[in-house]
């Protein structure tokens, strides 16, 4: 078991110091319920766009996106050349909707199109939404940290999960997007070093690894082709369109952050930001995949022992053997994590460390102080009578303590899974294709609550269907012909058919009466 050197623990030590010390600074600037959720609208556009695009980094991207990488190719970065369009149409519509409607809740507004259940579904899905976000993310952090640390992964996920919920419980939103801020470029910074390193520390420098990444296949974006049951780029691109459309649209985490901004054209300008940064910084990370391929590839010696830690951490044999062998997809996962223990030097691997930590916060604060906003506004506020400003404080911080131990938890219960990002891709897009639908229903259409309702519970069921019907236990004429990451726009789209089509009848039946 590998113990992490003095220097590499005195880096992170002071790294989550800082942070730490960032959330104690901002306690007494979050002492009302408004302070705590939306900094008082008082934070500046270029602060509010860099904790945006930290929100959309995790440590699913930082070892998920590579993982991918490695293992297949690019055809995963699709996914970040859909979020063009949605900036636009956020800057453009749902940035001044939410800012001119002045709710600090993303759900206020369907209690008021559809009636209370609507609101109710909404925050229901939202909430399973960050569960399954913060789950998969301590997973993920967990899974790098274990073998560099010599820790057991249940205490990693433990002890990150407690730290996360003590920073952002102590600064609210103000610590949520600064710290997002520090470590977004923290995050980068780490991702230009490791880039670097494996391009020039390659046997035959950039070129060769270059040539090896090409030969594989490495680099393309896979098949343009028109089948719904592969992942294509436009079966990619369509589910990245529909995630991002959530995102922006009605996502709390990003919504919120429209109402911190100090000014509408800053709220807008932080969108583009934050989505113009993530294409870059998401391509680094592929081509850090790809360098990791070219990387042990070009060593047979160090994919050998690449392989043998693999097999010894699942309980299986350490010695060599072809026909026992992982296979890539079982080492995307692993490879990166084993990179930074096994290749890095003392401190760079702190400074390493310290990244891959930043990006798991920089996900983990936002989605535990909008989950809390969300019990208040919309659970609490909603279900009791209204709180004062103190006892109003009270919930929104023992919310933010509840959602980091239920997230903690979830986090333990997915130890062994395959993928990270195939995971969380699957839960987003289940979690969230029914509250798209019915938020594009509310706009599209002049739908009624009755036929929203009918329109929910029929999409909700084709949801349901697409994502368990896979599974080996059922008939196979029975089974979704569908790709996983087609369930949100499948979902979405069917609430808005039957959505439209129900209100349609009821008027044409009305009118018969």
């Amino acid at each position: 078991m590998t113990t992490l050197p003095t220097l590499d623990l005195l880096v992170v030590v002071v790294y989550l110091a800082g942070v730490v010390g960032l959330g104690c600074y901002f306690t007494r600037r979050s002492a009302t319920a408004r302070e705590y959720t939306s900094a008082g609208g008082a934070l500046p556009g270029w602060a509010v766009g860099l904790s945006v695009f930290g929100t959309f980094l995790s440590s699913n991207t930082f070892l998920g996106v590579p993982g991918k990488a490695y293992a297949t190719n690019f055809n995963a970065f699709v996914f970040g050349l859909s979020l063009p369009p949605a900036a636009y149409l956020a800057a453009r519509y749902f940035v001044p909707f939410y800012r001119d409607g002045g709710a600090i809740s993303a759900y206020t507004h369907l209690e008021s199109r559809f009636g209370p259940w609507a609101r109710t579904f909404a925050v229901s899905c939202y909430l399973l939404t960050q569960l399954a976000r913060v789950a998969t993310i301590l997973f993920g952090v967990a899974l790098a940290l274990s073998p560099l640390m010599g820790w057991r992964i249940e205490a990693i996920i433990i002890g990150a999960g407690g730290l996360v919920t003590l920073y952002t419980l102590l600064g609210g939103i103000r610590a949520v997007v600064w710290t997002d801020v520090m470590q977004s470029i923290v995050l980068t910074g780490g991702a230009l070093i490791v880039a670097a390193i494996l391009l020039f520390d390659v046997p035959g420098g950039p070129s060769q690894s270059f040539a090896i990444a090409r030969e594989a296949g490495k680099f393309g974006l896979g098949s343009f082709g028109a089948g719904i049951g592969q992942s294509t780029v436009w079966v990619v691109w369509i589910y990245g369109l529909f995630v991002n459309l959530t995102n922006f649209g009605i996502d709390q985490n990003y919504v919120q952050r429209y109402h911190a901004a100090r000014s509408m054209s800053a709220a807008r300008r932080s969108v583009w930001l934050g989505a113009l940064l993530y294409l870059p910084v998401s391509l680094l990370f592929f081509g850090i995949g790809a360098g990791l391929f070219s990387y042990y590839r070009a060593q047979p010696a160090l994919l050998h022992d690449l392989r043998a830690d693999v097999r010894a951490n699942a309980g299986g044999s350490v010695t060599a053997g072809a026909a026992t062998d992982p296979t890539d997809a079982q080492l995307g996962d692993k490879v990166f994590p084993h990179f930074i223990a096994r290749r890095l030097p003392p401190g760079l691997t702190g400074i390493i460390l310290a990244a891959l930590l930043a990006a798991a916060m920089s996900s983990l604060d936002s989605s535990l102080n909008s989950s809390a906003t969300v019990f208040l506004s919309d659970v609490y506020q909603r279900h009791a009578a209204a709180p004062d400003e103190r006892a109003a404080l009270r919930i929104l911080r023992g919310a933010t303590i509840v959602g980091g131990a239920v997230g903690t938890a979830a986090a333990l219960a997915m130890i062994g899974i395959a993928s990270i990002l195939d995971t969380w891709w699957l839960l987003a897009g289940a979690l969230s294709g029914p509250m798209l639908g019915l938020f594009m229903l509310g706009i599209l259409s002049r739908a009624g609550s009755r036929a929203a309702a009918i329109s929910v519970t029929v999409g909700t069921a084709v949801v349901v269907w697409m994502t368990v019907s896979p599974g080996d236990h059922w008939p196979p004429a029975l089974r979704s012909p569908f790709h996983s990451n087609l369930t949100i726009a499948v979902g979405a789209a069917v609430i808005v058919i039957v959505g439209v089509a129900a209100a349609r009848i009821a008027r044409g039946s009305s009118k018969g009466d």
